[in-house]
């Protein structure tokens, strides 16, 4: 029997080699094009993903997990053909436990699903990278967001999972224990790996209590390094902020146009606070005197509920508020992350370079944790451009390493970053490829992907 009828005979419509649904399955949400899978399948249970990968490790096909679809550096492109496994039929809550602080689920879940199902229970799940990703490949990928200052990133957040390797084996990690100091700890190992070590079919999540008060403000500086100062002596301080995120002039005037606002085309901060009504009162006032001393200009607190929305609901849509200030352009969006002081540093280099090349890019980020982003703002038509952008991103890979940092704090690698992880990782890369052959010796698992080539 071949693999495309055995398949057939286990899910039935389920599995498909429908043009339209397999192209659907090769697209990005930025420049990152490539490959075609030869056929998707829509599973509902482990068992059906273990009998999947059992039968394509039969036939030497690749595969590739598929969740959201919402990654920017091509996860989830099928790039040696093979089957995509679409795990949004397993969306499911599978457990929650109130007492615990803990909840189970499938990994097609999307996180504002999962927290819509949460309400009711006085918990949420925090982790917050903008896009209504799936948990599977927030997961997958590491993923963290706005709300990573406070809450911590999906490497936080995982406690257990469970996971389908490369043969059909069904493996769990991790417990639902607070810690554990038993052997491995394979669940960080599958956390971030970008579905080439196995495909997460269960995960056990932390949640966080929702907060009694929330208090968010904007705020306006002079320059990047009033605005990062700021920033670090509010850390140092102590104050739990629960979000701080910084735009540069650029981007607040894709805002201002994208969100109807009339925020001053400064750099800026926007912060939040969570907590009880006192606490939140006591930390917002004390942050408003360390941004006045570090001459903040604009600052404006959002307390009812419609105004924080629509201020994060601003920030959310930076993105797509870039793409509308060049009508008709694609994005090459890249991310590096380095130490909180060499923030304004890589910021203010990075704004240089782009200035002094003929594409736009406003920069935004996660200032609390040293992460921003640069939405390089290119002509679809035109391969100056795109090779322009590519150079401008690989400028800051170069700069977050020579800084201390990293080429990516939350993005992660796929294959858009394929190229800049023997400069940070050295031989530890190879480690990587290692452990990767010893999982997968077939490179059946999302092939050509975060670790080095098969086979060097």
């Amino acid at each position: 029997m071949t693999a495309f009828a055995a398949l057939s005979a286990l899910l039935g419509d389920r599995f498909t080699t429908a043009a339209a649904l397999r192209a659907a399955h090769a697209q990005s949400e930025t420049h990152v094009t490539g490959g075609l899978p030869d056929g998707v399948a829509f599973p509902e249970t482990t068992a059906e993903v273990a009998a999947i990968m059992a039968i394509c490790a039969a036939h030497r096909l690749p595969v590739v997990g598929w969740g959201a679809g919402t990654s920017l550096e091509g996860h989830a492109l099928a790039l040696h053909g093979g089957i995509t496994v679409d795990f949004v039929r397993m969306n499911a809550v599978l457990e929650v436990r109130p007492e615990d602080m803990l909840v189970r689920v499938q990994p097609g879940i999307t996180r504002e699903d999962l927290n819509r199902a949460l309400r009711a229970t006085g918990l949420f799940f925090p982790v917050d990278p903008g896009a209504n990703a799936s948990i599977g490949g927030m997961a997958a990928t590491r993923a963290s967001g706005t709300t990573a200052v406070r809450y911590g990133t999906m490497r936080d957040a995982v406690l257990g999972l469970e996971v389908v390797l490369a043969d059909g084996q069904v493996i769990r990690t991790g417990t639902q224990a607070p810690k554990s100091s038993a052997g491995y700890d394979l669940t960080a190992l599958m956390v971030g790996s970008e579905g080439t070590l196995g495909l997460i079919t269960e995960l056990t999540l932390r949640l966080q209590g929702q907060p009694e008060a929330v208090s968010s403000a904007v705020c306006g500086f002079a320059d990047m390094v009033a605005a990062v100062d700021c920033v670090i002596e509010t850390i140092q301080s102590g104050l739990p902020m629960a979000r701080i995120e910084f735009l540069d002039p650029a981007a607040v005037a894709a805002c201002n146009a994208y969100s109807g606002q009339s925020i001053p085309e400064l750099p800026h901060l926007l912060i939040e606070f969570h907590g009880t009504p006192a606490g939140v009162a006591e930390q917002a006032a004390r942050f408003g005197e360390i941004a006045a001393g570090h001459g903040a200009q604009a600052f404006r607190w959002a307390e009812k509920a419609e105004e924080r929305t629509a201020l994060w609901k601003m920030r959310h849509a930076a993105y797509h508020a870039c793409l509308a200030s060049r009508p008709g352009a694609t994005a090459i969006v890249t991310d590096v992350c380095v130490p909180i002081s060499a923030l304004a540093q890589a910021v203010e280099e990075t704004r240089a370079d782009i200035a002094a090349s003929p594409i736009p890019g406003p920069i935004l980020g996660h200032v609390g944790d040293g992460n921003f982003h640069a939405i390089l703002l290119v002509d679809r038509e035109s391969p100056a451009e795109q090779a322009e952008a590519k150079r401008l991103a690989a400028r800051m890979a170069d700069r977050a390493l020579r800084l201390g940092g990293t080429i990516t704090g939350e993005h992660g690698i796929g294959m858009g970053k394929l190229g800049h992880m023997q400069a940070e990782h050295g031989a530890a890369w190879a480690v990587m490829g290692t452990l990767k052959a010893a999982l997968d010796p077939l490179n059946l698992l999302n092939p050509g992907k975060l670790v080095p080539p098969h086979g060097t």
